[in-house]
């Protein structure tokens, strides 16, 4: 190897680390906060320099520093839009965990969310860390990994992404997430308004009786148990959908 190439390498291999890292510390399974910083840096360069056999043909050099500084915002945009928009749809577990809370009357009951360091009700992190659990079991964080891969194919280096497929892209994930949190959440929905419906009915035939002091326990009790019963098929649903989003990235 001749040294008058090492410059050359090394500008590709900082392209490909600017996209490769963005999507590393945003990949569902891979990016969670309580994993440590140190380890997701060192996977994301190990993945990057096996990719820059292949991204070096894709990348073309300009030949002044400010076109390779644009050239490095626009690999950390395609990077960003990528695992934002994987973040959206991984965000579906919060936005059930809040909805069944609410049906089960704990949502006061708040923790600190382990994945995102914030306060949320302890159903929502329960299945968040169920969820990221399932991902690692499961192997989705090797289609993630592949879709780093894939994403050279499908958005390719060389210009900033189209500001019209991106946010058609964020609004279908955002919304896939949301379509999703609510189809987790499915039996929950039908089982508060059950219970209220029911509630309601008892109070109106028994005025004497304190329903509010029959209503929570009852309502945490069949919380619990509806959770019991469905959370295999929640967590399936989820797995299958999150593998379904990182997929199209890889073509598959």
């Amino acid at each position: 190897m001749q040294i008058a190439i090492l410059p050359e390498i090394s500008a590709v291999f900082v392209l490909v680390f600017a996209r490769v890292g963005t999507l590393v510390m945003l990949m569902p399974g891979i990016g969670e906060r309580f994993i440590f910083s140190r380890a997701r840096l060192s996977l994301a360069f190990f993945v990057a320099l096996m990719l820059v056999p292949m991204a070096r043909p894709l990348l073309r050099l300009p030949p002044d520093m400010p076109g390779v500084v644009g050239l490095l915002v626009s690999e950390i945009l395609i990077g960003l839009v990528i695992g934002v928009c994987a973040r959206f749809v991984m965000a579906c577990l919060q936005t059930a965990g809040t909805i069944v809370a609410q049906s089960m009357g704990l949502g006061f009951a708040m923790t600190v969310d382990p994945a995102g360091g914030t306060q949320n009700p302890s159903v929502g992190n329960l299945l968040t860390m169920l969820g990221i659990t399932l991902v690692l079991t499961s192997d989705l964080h090797h289609v993630a990994l592949a879709a780093i891969h894939e994403s050279y194919h499908l958005l390719p280096p060389g210009g900033m992404p189209d500001v019209n497929d991106v946010l058609a892209l964020a609004v279908r994930a955002a919304s896939q997430g949301f379509a999703l949190a609510v189809q987790i959440s499915a039996p929950f929905i039908v089982f508060g308004l059950l219970f209220n419906l029911g509630l309601g009915v008892l109070a109106r035939l028994m005025p004497q009786l304190q329903v509010f002091f029959l209503a929570i326990p009852a309502s945490i009790l069949g919380g619990m148990l509806v959770l019991l019963a469905v959370v295999g098929v929640m967590m399936s649903v989820f797995l299958n959908d999150l593998g379904a989003f990182l997929r199209q990235f890889t073509g598959g």
